[in-house]
């Protein structure tokens, strides 16, 4: 074995030129490979292009240097508080990621700066600019400058998102971003009555919802199945009516500090809420809190199942009142919102002549503590009240002369709030082996759910007289946050556009492109999405 060492000068002179041909072979084999590896890691340097976010902005004009943010950066800012906290909310989000200090300054140049000023954004819309000096964005509101920041966020690399710091180079295109809402109005629902879900859950929705620029929160706080706000004047409905939920669960219900909370943490998103108190139906769990809401005086045994249209408050007598004044009364005290929910559909057990009485009788009250009525679209079937907006669900089976009915109403006067149940409901499943949801709608994909105008949805409808969309999450299916998300994403972001962006900018083929590019943010933000087949999503 001691041989092996006893080569010939020679010998190692021939055996180290064939090593060095065998390793430039090796070399010259792997370069293509390696160039290969090196383009997708440019394409990942590249920043982000204006036009790439979600939802698509009404205007956009490429070009210049990209900014790039670093350990020098600062955030500019002026003397006012409502400036001050958008521009902390923004350090907040940058600094894990990117391990950079980002001071809110009032002094100097350059950097991210945030400021009012006068020009034709509208109540909600913003300018954004960026070059090699720095990025500046600017609006008439505080809720404009926030949806600014939500497109400086996705012009940024989706590593962003993460919680420790990332490696990788933190540029913003050049180029100017004009844009403004199409809908002032532009929602999503939670269902927390027949799940209920937590404060902190809740909060978790709000910032996804924040994130594509969805300016209502619509919560749906009682049913048939559990009541989930405290009400000190009938306070069974909240201990003994949100007692449970679908399946039998512990269900549960918000305090009003919880609640006051939810309101906070909204408007700090710049998030209205709107709250639903649904009646005359889908009130099995305050009739079964109080037998003097039944016309027979007996309280019915709490609900945990899904069917719909059995319960109706007891319309003719006055305890019924009553108890709608004083609840509307103190939601109405807890909610800054303009608006309250008062629900109205399905009311199956209740009667034509009735129903129309009820309403006559609840819609004043809604006013009398200084809100606007929201009522789902079978409100239209009675008398609306000045002002008062119709939240539209049905779908495309929905019969020709509902759709009259609703149609009417919108050219008397009656605002459309738009949520086809076969678009825009987001507990309907993607397919039939979608393991979530429920099919009564129909299977609704993700083109399904975009793919749509809202501005000519409803034939004889104004334009006008379309208000904006919604898109409703009910929950009989879901018990989880990751429930909810995985019904919500990737179709809220559609919803969300078809809200925001002007009509000439909806184009599916454009928009699965723009879509692709969210998944690697979802996955940075733990949001366990759908992957559709219908969407190129990156590899990864």
């Amino acid at each position: 074995m001691r041989r092996n060492h006893s080569t010939t000068p020679r010998t190692a002179r021939i055996l180290g030129s064939l090593l060095l041909l065998a390793a430039a072979g090796a070399g010259t084999a792997g370069a293509a490979p390696a160039a290969r590896a090196a383009a997708p890691a440019a394409r990942a340097a590249a920043p982000v292009p204006l036009d790439r976010v979600v939802p698509a902005p009404a205007q956009v004009t490429p070009g210049g240097t990209p900014y790039r943010i670093t350990r020098a950066t600062g955030i500019r800012v002026d003397g006012s508080a409502e400036v001050r906290r958008i521009g902390a909310y923004l350090a907040g989000l940058l600094r894990p990621a990117t391990g950079y200090p980002l001071p809110l300054t009032g002094q100097g140049t350059g950097g991210i700066r945030l400021r009012l000023g006068d020009g034709d954004f509208g109540a909600e819309g913003y300018r954004l600019h960026s070059g090699a000096g720095g990025v500046d964005i600017t609006a008439r509101t505080p809720a404009g400058l926030f949806h600014g920041v939500q497109t400086l966020r996705q012009l940024l690399p989706a590593a962003v998102e993460k919680k420790t710091v990332q490696a990788v180079p933190w540029r913003i295109a050049g180029g100017t971003v004009q844009d403004r809402p199409r809908y002032a109005y532009r929602g999503a629902m939670l269902d927390v009555s027949r799940h209920f879900f937590t404060v902190a859950q809740v909060e978790r929705y709000i910032d996804q919802l924040a994130l594509y620029k969805v300016n209502e929160l619509h919560l749906h706080l009682s049913d048939d199945q559990g009541w989930r706000i405290a009400v000190d004047s009938w306070p069974r409905l909240a201990s003994y009516g949100g007692s449970t939920q679908v399946g039998g669960g512990r269900g549960g219900h918000y305090t009003k500090a919880d609640y006051r909370e939810i309101v906070r943490y909204a408007a700090s998103r710049f998030l209205e809420v709107v709250p639903e108190i649904d009646m005359p139906g889908h009130t099995n769990a305050a009739l079964a809190s109080y037998a003097q809401l039944n016309c027979n005086g007996v309280a019915p045994p709490l609900y945990t199942g899904t069917d719909v249209g059995f319960s109706s408050l007891c319309v003719p007598k006055e305890a019924t009142y009553d108890f709608v004044d004083d609840v509307i009364r103190e939601l109405a005290a807890l909610t800054p919102g303009r608006y309250l929910h008062i629900g109205g559909d399905e009311a199956h057990s209740t009667g034509h002549a009735d129903y129309v009485a009820f309403m006559d009788r609840v819609q004043p009250v809604v006013a009398r503590y200084g809100k606007k009525v929201i009522g789902w679209h079978q409100l239209t079937g009675a008398r609306p009240a000045a002002g008062a907006l119709a939240q539209y669900w049905g779908q495309d089976g929905t019969g020709a002369a509902e759709k009259a009915q609703v149609a009417a109403a919108a050219r008397n006067g009656t605002g459309l709030i738009l949520s086809p149940a076969d678009r825009l409901y987001l507990d309907m499943k993607y397919t039939r082996s979608t393991r979530l949801g429920t099919d009564w709608a129909g299977l609704v994909e993700v083109r399904r759910s975009y793919d749509w105008n809202p501005g000519a949805y409803l034939a004889g409808v104004p334009v006008s007289a379309v208000r904006g969309v919604e898109a409703p999450l009910w929950s009989e299916t879901l018990k989880s946050s990751a429930d909810i998300e995985y019904m919500a994403f990737p179709r809220l972001a559609g919803a969300a556009e078809l809200g925001w962006s002007p009509a000439a900018r909806h184009d599916w083929n454009a928009y699965k492109v723009r879509l692709a590019a969210q998944g690697p943010r979802w996955d940075a933000l733990g949001i366990p999405y759908y992957h559709s087949p219908q969407v190129p999503w990156p590899a990864r």
